[in-house]
């Protein structure tokens, strides 16, 4: 079986983004398609870094935590909102915590807004930063609009039916770059 991380990027108070990031996890669990872990950011708290992983004197607990998630997932998928056309520093700040273990890692983005454009601005900067991290990113994306109107608190899709099919496709796309990442 194998092991994703869903990365939930957002940690503002009232987050809509972690409602999807626990639609994705426990579409994979009852589907039997993977062993999920939801790498909360708003749980890990980091404080701003000034220096990746790799060169840190004395990492705490929760970064060494983070990083070693990372390189025990066979795949990631990260759900992050839009924010101002781009995607939060909390998520910037994780992603610039590591470098080697980024590389070739099979990543699916889903990107939440409030508006009727699914993140698509942030999907573009998103691509951008994890392809100068040398990661392999997914061409299925997960876009959803009106966030709020589509998911309730508990990760439950108010139209399954619908979020249960581009899952499918976005997840399929996933496990393929997997499979192929283990065989290279």
């Amino acid at each position: 079986m194998y092991n994703i991380s869903i990365i939930s990027s957002s940690v503002r108070t009232d987050r809509k983004s972690h409602h999807v990031a626990l639609y994705f996890q426990k579409y994979l669990i009852e589907n039997k398609l993977a062993n999920v872990s939801i790498l909360d950011l708003k749980e890990y708290d980091f404080p701003i870094f000034e220096d990746k992983f790799s060169v840190m004197k004395k990492p705490s607990k929760n970064i060494i935590d983070f990083r070693n998630k990372i390189v025990a997932s066979d795949g990631i998928i990260i759900v992050t909102p839009e924010y101002n056309g781009s995607f939060p520093a909390s998520l910037k700040n994780a992603i610039d915590l590591l470098y080697e273990e980024w590389n070739h890692k099979p990543i699916a983005i889903s990107t939440v807004s409030g508006g009727i454009y699914g993140g698509t601005q942030c999907l573009q900067a998103l691509q951008f930063v994890l392809w100068k991290m040398k990661s392999w990113t997914m061409t299925a994306t997960f876009l959803v609009s009106e966030v709020q109107k589509k998911y309730d608190d508990q990760g439950n899709s108010l139209n399954k039916v619908e979020s249960d099919k581009f899952a499918a496709v976005f997840i399929k796309e996933l496990i393929w770059g997997m499979n192929v990442n283990k065989k290279t």
